[in-house]
């Protein structure tokens, strides 16, 4: 007789507690392949993050949330169609996300991005802040009849884009550097219209650009209490994710005169007593663009502030491969009759400067592909420099930089970094541009600009305040993450306009980064440039508009 103890090789055993465990632990954890990829990918993260190995935070960003996409994706695949699960288990993940994700954006839009491309949700339902603003009343009989006046100048004017010389630099002004003691006043804080231009101001009062709904607006403001003077209005509306809403470009002032570019291409030359129209251009019918193809071609919309040289306004143009590019455009200021036209290169998103190189005056514009020098009288071309770029993904709205009598300095965003550059001019008047030294980590600028002082450059750099010896281009410091703000140079001291709104004051000093004070002046995403009334500053950004008096030392 064979007893049976229960141990035979042909009868099974019955599972332990800890047979049971381990079975059910294997479900819910997936094979070390799963675990090293996902691992791989988590370590590809932290590099990214931490080296900065693509130069630009943007690009940072895109790459860390498709990482992190990619590896959630690769263990909801796993549970869902590789664990031991039941079958409405393991569609759990599945069905959970795509609810989820279809529920919020049927609830919301990505109403804009920041500078670094981190998306700024809305209500799907929600209108933009701009739709709900009224158009400016028109002044009442109680007003002052004889309106703003901008014939008269004074010595605090700062009468276009980027102040008197459009270098960003402000002189004469000695700011207190004890915010603490002495402390920034509010004058005034209200919404404005969205867009990205910034103020000019004249004998008290102060033009920019905006939109309001269908509307966008050239408008004038009291300086001293925010009160519209007038305003002008164009239908037209411009709207991007990327890009934002409506015009980018500032405003100039000369001799009672408002010129102003919308941003798909309106030149308007306005009376600055009341904001009519003396005299109008459409840029891209002149060149020969269609309002389709000037979309195409400048993607992110027009912010190329008019220029004036003597008696001239200067524009810069665009136009088509087809029919041909033009970089400047020329026109008498006070009827707008076409003067000339220079340059064969599509337009970027800088704005036209009238400098001296060499000893010699000229329009220094930064191009879509290039940089190049324009003889002010007939728009000839003197020199040129190739600056790659691509209106879409490489795009250059920084401004060329004239450093000393026969250098330029130019930057960019986007990973290009900076180019220092020696301009030479021959006695039989032949011109030639050389490349001094040029290095992709410094000087990122993507919507900021440079100021110089002192062989020193100063500039954001892909959000970080970064200091660097021009002759070289080696860097002195980088410290203080103010985002895709912007920056003026003040005397020996430099206004930050952060891109959360907040204003800091940094010390232009070589040696070492010393912020002074720093105080928040308004509220969301401020891409606008600064505007500098003697002691009053004025800042805006899509949504609000204050002005501040700021101490003087």
């Amino acid at each position: 007789m064979i007893v049976d103890d229960g141990n035979s090789a042909g009868v099974a055993s019955k599972p332990t507690l800890q047979d049971a465990s381990s079975n059910d632990m294997s479900r819910w954890n997936p094979p070390w392949k799963v675990w090293i990829f996902i691992a791989f990918t988590l370590l590809i993260i932290a590099i990214v993050r931490t080296t900065n190995i693509t130069a630009d935070h943007a690009v940072d960003n895109v790459i860390t949330a498709s990482l992190a996409f990619l590896a959630i994706c690769t263990w909801v695949s796993w549970f869902s169609f590789y664990s031991r699960h039941a079958l409405w288990v393991r569609m759990l993940p599945i069905a959970f996300f795509v609810l989820s994700v279809t529920a919020f954006f049927i609830l919301n839009r990505i109403d804009h991005v920041s500078g670094d491309l981190i998306p700024v949700f809305a209500r799907r339902s929600s209108f933009h802040p701009d739709q709900l603003l009224p158009l400016p009343a028109r002044p009442t009989d109680s007003d002052d009849q004889n309106g703003p006046d901008f014939t008269s100048n004074t010595a605090n004017d700062f009468p276009q884009f980027l102040g008197p010389n459009r270098t960003a630099k402000i002189d004469g002004i000695e700011l207190s550097k004890d915010w603490e003691q002495a402390k920034p006043e509010q004058i005034w804080k209200q919404p404005i219209g969205a867009g990205w231009s910034a103020f000019s101001a004249v004998n008290g009062y102060a033009v920019t650009m905006e939109q309001r709904g269908p509307s966008e607006l050239t408008t004038c403001y009291d300086l001293k209490t925010g009160k519209i003077q007038w305003s002008h209005a164009t239908p037209a509306r411009y709207q991007n994710k990327l890009g934002g809403i409506g015009p980018r470009s500032t405003p100039t002032v000369d001799k009672g005169k408002i010129y102003s570019i919308g941003v798909t291409g309106q030149l308007k030359c306005l009376n600055g007593k009341d904001g009519t129209v003396i005299w109008e251009k459409n840029i891209p019918v002149e060149v020969g663009s269609t309002a389709a193809e000037d979309r195409d071609a400048i993607y992110y919309g027009r912010s190329n502030s008019p220029l004036i040289v003597d008696d001239l306004l200067v524009v810069s143009g665009g136009g088509t491969a087809e029919k041909g590019f033009h970089s400047l455009l020329a026109y008498d200021k006070e009827t707008g009759e076409e003067v000339w036209r220079g340059g064969t290169d599509q337009i970027s998103y800088s704005s036209p400067s009238l400098t001296e190189i060499c000893g010699v005056r000229q329009i220094l514009i930064v191009n879509e592909q290039t940089v190049s020098g324009h003889d002010p009288h007939t728009g000839k071309l003197l020199w040129s420099h190739a600056w790659p770029g691509n209106n879409l993904s490489n795009s250059s709205s920084s401004q060329a930089v004239v450093i000393g009598p026969d250098k330029i300095l130019l930057s960019k965003g986007y990973g290009t970094g900076a180019m220092l550059l020696q301009i030479s001019h021959s006695r039989d008047d032949q011109w030639s541009a050389d490349r001094v030294w040029d290095k992709h980590n410094v000087l990122r600028t993507k919507f900021a600009n440079v100021v110089s002082k002192d062989a020193h450059a100063f500039g954001l750099s892909d959000g970080i305040l970064q200091c660097v010896e021009i002759a070289t281009g080696r860097t002195k410091w980088k410290k203080g993450r103010y985002g895709h703000g912007q920056i003026l140079l003040v005397g020996d001291k430099i206004i930050v306009l952060a891109e959360n709104g907040t204003v800091h004051l940094v010390a232009a000093n070589p040696k070492k980064f010393e912020e002074l004070g720093k105080f928040k002046a308004i509220e969301g995403i401020s891409w606008n440039n600064l505007c500098l009334y003697g002691p009053y500053l004025l800042v805006r950004n899509s949504e609000q508009a204050a002005c501040f008096k700021l101490p003087i030392q």
